[in-house]
């Protein structure tokens, strides 16, 4: 792609992306910071131009934007749609869903390794911290949740994710940029929250991940109680049924 301006979407981490990945990735990073606004009307043949590829790679990263509503394919062209703030809550009402879920599958699995990794991860985002690396940060973040959930081993669970993961990874990465920047503070109650994750797993204490999804849930989202509530109920019948 042309390096005629900076981007947005870390171009580290697109080593293996194919073209229209690659375009698809930096066109969401634009949609979702609003650089690009709801209603713009995106050209096939402009955008080739400005990422200095084929149509055929744009095409590839319109039909990736349609598939997750952010962008409306017509005749005139690609209509960007973004993200509204119910879509937002929606986002992490999922998340919510699928490690609450994960959790109770966790209740009955070894979890040395898990915990081991988890750790490492951990150590990592403290030092991503330490050299102020917003990205590195928002990498490990993602993979730390990634990797509870991928540690049930539950196909569909994992699908769900891996349709989530890309929107979620952008809103991330934007958020721990303006925190450097703006509140460094809220990095230090990120990490204890994360702490807080791995001593539940640990002890596998219900109370305490329904303590750790909670505060880490406050903490991105203050408007998931409704939700909550209803999982806090499921995680009572199941432990209910476990015991």
């Amino acid at each position: 792609m042309t390096q005629s301006r900076e981007f947005l979407y870390p171009t580290k981490w697109l080593s293996k992306a194919s073209s229209g990945d690659r375009v698809a990735c930096e066109l969401r990073m634009r949609i979702i910071s609003g650089e690009i606004e709801s209603g713009t009307i995106l050209s096939e043949n402009k955008l080739a131009a400005d990422f200095a590829v084929s149509r055929s790679p744009i095409r590839e990263a319109l039909k990736i934007l349609a598939t997750e509503n952010m962008i409306r394919l017509e005749r005139m062209g690609a209509v960007v749609v973004g993200l509204s703030e119910k879509e937002i809550e929606e986002i992490y009402d999922v998340r919510l869903l699928i490690e609450s879920f994960v959790f109770e599958r966790i209740v009955k699995m070894d979890i040395h390794e898990l915990v081991k990794e988890l750790s490492k991860i951990l150590e990592m985002m403290k030092v991503s911290i330490k050299y102020s690396d917003a990205d590195e940060f928002s990498y490990q973040d993602v993979l730390f949740h990634e990797t509870i959930i991928r540690s049930v081993n539950h196909s569909h669970i994992v699908m769900i994710w891996n349709n989530l993961k890309p929107v979620m990874e952008s809103m991330i990465l934007l958020s721990m940029r303006k925190r450097l920047k703006e509140k460094q503070e809220d990095f230090n109650r990120i990490i204890k929250n994360h702490e807080l994750y791995i001593e539940a797993i640990k002890t596998k204490d219900r109370d305490l991940m329904i303590q750790s999804l909670h505060e880490n849930f406050d903490d991105v989202q203050g408007k998931v109680e409704d939700l909550w509530t209803s999982q806090q109920m499921l995680s009572k019948g199941v432990g209910q049924k476990i015991d």
